[in-house]
């Protein structure tokens, strides 16, 4: 049945990644020491929408892989920033878990 079948509409999904991200944050204190790490968080989950946008619109396969290839890398990197932003609330806690997901 066509209609069982699950659709990963990616670039949907990673726009979604760097909406969450951006609400996330709007919650979190800004402080000296999380002010940085909540701009690069923003920055590569932005990223990585932005990067699978342009795999779509691939000149060639060897560009649609190093398209991919940076949108991973951004992932992985917007992890690492939401990891060390600094959460004070249990809620914000779960919500960051979720976002890592």
């Amino acid at each position: 049945m066509e209609g069982s079948k699950k659709v990963y509409d990616l670039e949907e999904r990673t726009f979604e990644f760097a909406r969450d991200i951006r609400l996330f944050v709007r919650k979190l204190e800004v402080n000296t020491w999380n002010k940085e790490d909540i701009k690069q968080v923003v920055r590569s989950s932005g990223s990585v929408a932005a990067n699978y946008i342009e795999a779509n619109e691939k000149l060639g396969e060897k560009d649609l892989l190093m398209k991919l290839r940076n949108c991973k890398k951004e992932a992985k990197e917007s992890i690492l920033w939401l990891r060390l932003v600094d959460v004070k609330l249990d809620t914000l806690e779960i919500e960051r878990t979720n976002l890592y997901k």
